[in-house]
């Protein structure tokens, strides 16, 4: 099993709480985990500007969803959300793809759609982390996806949304990796409940975790 201390694991995680009916209350909660210093928490949009005064003093960003969670809006629409959420303070950008495009064969528009992205989020020297939803591809479309997403230089390819039929699996985050290269960080997300799935995920390719359950992993870790 990797080696890895709880700092160097937490630095890894984007806690996670995208539930369609979280509350404040539960985006505070999840800012008051900023003592573990996790990589990022990761919130709908409607609350970008409260993580992003909670953890102001904090060394934990802030990332947002960008056409989650089906990927279907416009160019457009997904332009003016990572405006806005930038605007309001967010460090992070996870955008999903534009999946029907992708299985209609339209590469060139879904690269468009992330390229779009990309470059608003590098004026703000802000991270763009590229969901395909791999749950929903075939082994054919999920090259293609990951070389659209490496070519219009997103920094992540990552396997989910959490709102899929599955989440991330050993498997895809391998072909993944193997498909992005070193330079190009793999996010797995989606049904990572525990310290030994996120460690599984990691020992295969993965450079940051997705996962509500972020204090539950770290804090498993003290129990190996």
């Amino acid at each position: 099993m990797t080696k890895i201390t709880r700092e160097q694991l937490a630095r890894m995680i984007d806690h996670t709480q995208l539930k369609p009916i979280a509350t404040k209350e539960d985006v505070v909660k999840l800012c008051e985990a900023k003592t573990h210093h996790f990589a990022s928490v990761c919130v709908n949009p409607h609350y970008v500007s409260l993580a992003s005064n909670l953890l102001k003093e904090s060394d934990v960003k802030v990332c947002t969803v960008i056409g989650f969670p089906l990927g279907a809006t416009t160019t457009e629409t997904k332009a003016f959300e990572a405006t806005e959420a930038l605007r309001n303070g967010a460090h992070e950008l996870d955008m999903v793809i534009n999946l029907s495009a992708l299985k209609s064969g339209d590469h060139d528009s879904v690269f468009q759609d992330i390229s779009r992205v990309v470059c608003i989020a590098k004026k703000h020297n802000a991270i763009t982390k590229v969901i395909i939803e791999t749950c929903y591809l075939t082994s054919e479309e999920k090259v293609i996806a990951c070389t659209l997403v490496k070519d219009a230089k997103a920094d992540f390819v990552k396997t989910s949304t959490g709102f899929g039929p599955s989440g991330a699996t050993e498997e895809d985050v391998e072909l993944m990796r193997r498909i992005v290269g070193p330079n190009v960080g793999v996010k797995a997300a989606g049904s990572i409940s525990n310290f030994d799935k996120a460690i599984k995920m990691i020992e295969v390719g993965a450079t940051r975790i997705g996962a509500s359950r972020g204090v539950t992993i770290i804090e498993s870790l003290d129990e190996q």
